[in-house]
């Protein structure tokens, strides 16, 4: 360290020439006001438990050149007998009616530094630090100049000092006055703020009991429409069967089209008031659930004499799996029927050739019953997997216009799912068919059913590799399971910008590669925040021995190119992956 000054603390006044002198130096070192007060202060305290509770010391100002950044010490020395209980002082625990004690914990919260050592035959030491805020480094040479500097400046003149103090205590009266300003200006602000969430929370309430209000209204109104709409409904479907029985007598060729053409309109406004009305049932909470016993075969066999006549077309075939292991159920036997055969309905409206599948399956951990429809027909884009589950929404599509429908089925389905205790799930890919599976208690109220978790997203694996024979040979194995979709590339170059821009679900690195290498691609990847949780297969040519295990992470899978196969690059696409 490089001395700058040393002061005898002898008197009441050498405190005060101590305080000066401190916060002079402090003011030519380059420190702002605030810090000059801070330092002053500090030294202030220290200077006067010296002379005061060890009849004297020394004060000794220095630089340290060695921190960094460099830092203004200030090291108070004194003679006496030394402190009992540094420890208890330092922790707040030393009570003191002679304030000992609050001086060393004001100035270590003042300082950046603060050392303190005390031996009954040595006295007591205390060493201050700050930092300096300078850009750059003082020298020798700028300290000869400080120390000419205070040479010719005077430190024991108390009506300076006294000055000077009552200069620092108005400025950091100013700074509490600005300090009180602003938290009464962000205390208004917080109260005005208040006063606006209250506003908005009443505001709120009163809007949901609109909504709730509307609700009944539209309730009602439905149950009402629907009522008075079966009556004269039903009067025409009685009579259309009338005529077209010839009951009357016989019908002309054009009668027969034109009557069997109201029917059919009567048929579709009948089976929309039935699900409206239903809808205003369940949302009304008025819908019974009428539990009885039953088996799955049963089910199905009923459902497949009410459904056979919507088989218009030999190319699509409605097939009922047998059930196997599944117990006696015990739930509402007429709403399951209703939910099968709305989605069993619509999968024949929107599969133009292949097959309708129904099945049912049961899992003992839950006892929950899942009954899963599987279509050959058009698909469903992501898009609209869940707006089909709203009243009135129907996506369009070739089919959707030749198949009118009420776009109701569906809501009404989920709604009778929940009120059975269970849900409907949806996986579709556009163009392949769809799968939708009610899961259900198979004993209505013994125990709670989760939501079939929805599809995983599908894995994206970027395969880094510059063979395209292997490429091609990694695309059409993985390219078969729509669980995953592959993304290339031919170089390591390539295959880094791919993999920062893109962020795939994993990566398929080959360890032979022109320019760049696969260990080089490897190290990159993992020195990159963006990639480094991405995992990587590494899929190589070389021998896969201990040595080639050494250059690479410990539980990184390895795969030799050699013993290629499906199975093997699925599951270690499902190890890197976990």
């Amino acid at each position: 360290m490089l001395p700058i000054v040393t002061m005898a603390i002898e008197s009441e006044p050498d405190v005060v020439a101590v305080r000066q002198r401190a916060r002079r130096i402090a003011e030519l070192l380059g420190f702002d006001r605030q810090n000059q007060t801070r330092v002053a202060t500090a030294v202030s305290e220290i200077a006067r438990n010296a002379f005061s509770y060890a009849g004297g010391g020394r004060a000794e100002f220095l630089l340290d050149t060695k921190s960094i950044p460099q830092a203004f010490i200030i090291r108070i020395s004194d003679r006496g007998k030394g402190i009992a209980d540094i420890d208890a002082i330092l922790e707040g625990r030393y009570r003191s009616t002679s304030g000992m004690g609050l001086g060393l914990i004001g100035a270590r919260r003042l300082m950046d530094r603060f050392e303190i050592s005390s031996r009954a035959d040595e006295g007591t030491q205390v060493t201050l630090g700050q930092k300096l805020q300078r850009a750059t480094a003082i020298t020798q040479g700028f300290l000869a100049e400080l120390a000419g500097t205070l040479s010719r400046e005077r430190t024991d003149d108390p009506l300076t000092a006294l000055r000077e103090h009552n200069r620092e205590l108005m400025q950091s009266l100013e700074d509490l006055r600005r300090r009180q300003e602003e938290a009464d200006r962000l205390a208004n602000e917080l109260a005005d703020t208040n006063r606006g969430v209250v506003a908005l929370y009443a505001e709120l309430d009163e809007r949901a009991d609109q909504l709730r209000q509307a609700s009944e209204q539209k309730t009602r109104f439905l149950s009402n429409m629907s009522h008075e709409f079966r009556t004269p409904l039903n009067s025409v479907l009685a009579l259309s069967r009338l005529l077209l029985d010839r009951i009357d007598g016989e019908l002309a060729p054009e009668q027969e089209r034109q009557v069997t053409y109201i029917r059919r309109s009567a048929e579709g406004l009948l089976e929309l008031v039935n699900d409206l009305l239903d809808i205003a049932k369940v949302e009304a909470g008025k819908v019974d659930i009428k539990p009885s016993a039953f088996t799955v075969a049963d089910l199905f066999g009923a459902l497949r004499g009410a459904l056979k006549p919507l088989q218009v077309s030999d190319a699509v075939e409605l097939i009922f799996d047998p059930p196997n292991d599944i117990p006696q159920l015990f739930t509402d036997e007429a709403k399951v029927a209703q939910i099968l055969r709305n989605l069993i309905s619509n999968a024949i409206k929107f599969t133009e050739r292949g097959e309708v599948r129904a099945s049912a399956s049961y899992e003992p951990d839950t006892g929950a019953v899942t009954f899963t429809v599987r279509d050959t027909g058009i698909g469903i884009a992501p898009a609209d997997q869940e707006r089909i589950f709203e009243e009135f929404s129907q996506v369009e599509t070739t089919l959707q216009r030749k198949v009118k429908g009420t776009g109701l089925g569906l809501p009404l389905s989920r709604n009778l799912a929940n009120l059975l205790g269970g849900a409907i799930a949806l996986e579709s890919v556009l163009g392949q068919g769809s799968v939708f599976r009610l899961t259900i208690p198979a004993r209505i109220g013994e125990k709670p059913v989760e939501a079939p978790a929805a599809p995983e997203a599908r894995k994206r694996v970027l395969v880094i590799d510059d063979d395209e024979t292997f490429q091609y040979v990694i695309r059409q194995i993985i390219s078969g399971d729509a669980r995953y979709q592959v993304l290339e590339a031919m170089d390591g170059v390539h295959g880094l910008r791919r993999a920062r821009e893109e962020r795939p679900d994993m990566i398929m690195l080959d360890l032979q590669m022109p320019h760049v290498d696969g260990f080089t691609v490897l190290h990159e990847l993992r020195a990159d925040p963006d990639t480094k949780t991405i995992p990587v297969l590494i899929s190589t040519s070389l021998t896969v021995n201990d040595d080639l295990r050494a250059r690479l992470p410990a539980d990184m899978p390895v795969m030799s190119k050699a013993t290629l196969s499906r199975e093997t690059v699925y599951a270690l696409l499902r190890q890197a992956i976990r």
